[in-house]
């Protein structure tokens, strides 16, 4: 029985467009004329073919559902783990802006929100001028060096829970 277009005698054509043979000694689909002449994985009318298309997944992976594995799943963009933000198309940092706002604006005056998003010179000026006004409070100065640090912070906190704020690399916050 022969296939159209294939030569009436040529027991190793392949039907699907793949060249004759296989460089491993192995046959992906089964011959035009049925056993090949030398099949040493099985008998003759043993019933097992050791040669076939592959089998098809019938579920193939729902990209709505969480991805189980861990990485990013087929056709997710490997630059961008956390994804992309769509006003800006740049790829979302790896700290989150909730984290990141509320860290400031409890802890702002030590700067802790500001050192968590990797912006080390603003949470130092922030812990600096934390530290010169518990010093200076006895000279009243500190008060409002601490006071001015507190309001700094909490609409800083305020800017970061709103996204206005980038980490190190210049990435958005993600959500």
């Amino acid at each position: 029985m022969s296939h159209p277009g294939q030569p009436p005698n040529d027991p190793y054509h392949d039907p699907y467009g793949y060249p004759s043979g296989d460089p491993h000694g192995q046959y992906r689909f089964p011959p035009a004329g049925g056993q090949p002449p030398s099949a040493p994985h099985s008998a003759p009318g043993a019933g097992h073919q050791p040669w076939g298309p592959a089998p098809v997944n019938p579920y193939p992976p729902n990209p709505y559902l969480p991805n189980p594995y861990g990485f990013a799943p087929m056709g997710g963009d490997p630059y961008a783990p956390y994804g992309r933000d769509p006003m800006s198309g740049l790829p979302y940092s790896g700290k989150s802006k909730v984290v990141a706002g509320l860290l400031q604006i409890f802890f702002g005056t030590l700067g802790v929100g500001r050192f968590y998003i990797g912006d080390n010179q603003t949470g130092g000026i922030q812990l600096g001028l934390t530290l010169v006004g518990f010093v200076t409070l006895f000279f009243f100065i500190g008060f409002f060096l601490i006071l001015a640090v507190s309001l700094w912070a909490l609409v800083d906190g305020i800017i970061m829970l709103t996204g206005g704020v980038t980490d190190t690399h210049g990435y958005p916050l993600r959500p």
